[in-house]
């Protein structure tokens, strides 16, 4: 008796066929004869068929920058034949809103003004 545990095999597997029944359909199926202009060839492998469309990605450059006035960075997709922004995180509102609240925070411990046109005399 062998003492190091390791599984040997014993012998050759051997192969056993599947007979793959026919169905009635098929062994009563009527032969068919189109014309050469109706019938279906196999493709031609062996020569290379390409269709190949520039990538969306030769088109456009990815730019990144910080915008001052939000406080935040800005990442943009710019076509790069217009020069036009395709897609732009965040977008041109939530900028707007943010330095909107960001002024905010920035005057907010600042005094009020009164005008002269607020005074009532």
């Amino acid at each position: 008796m062998s003492t190091d545990f390791s599984i040997r095999p014993v012998g050759a597997p051997a192969a056993t066929p599947v007979i793959q029944p026919q169905s009635e359909a098929a062994s009563n199926a009527v032969a068919t004869e189109l014309p050469a202009s109706q019938s279906v060839t196999a493709v031609d492998t062996s020569v290379a068929v390409r269709n190949d469309t520039p990538a969306a990605n030769d088109f456009v450059s990815h730019q990144a920058f910080i915008d001052q006035a939000a406080a935040s960075i800005v990442y943009q997709i710019v076509d790069n034949r217009t020069q036009a922004v395709v897609a732009q995180y965040p977008d041109e509102a939530v900028l707007r809103r943010r330095a909107y609240f960001h002024t905010l925070d920035l005057t907010k411990g600042e005094p009020t003004r009164i005008l002269a046109t607020d005074r009532k005399a």
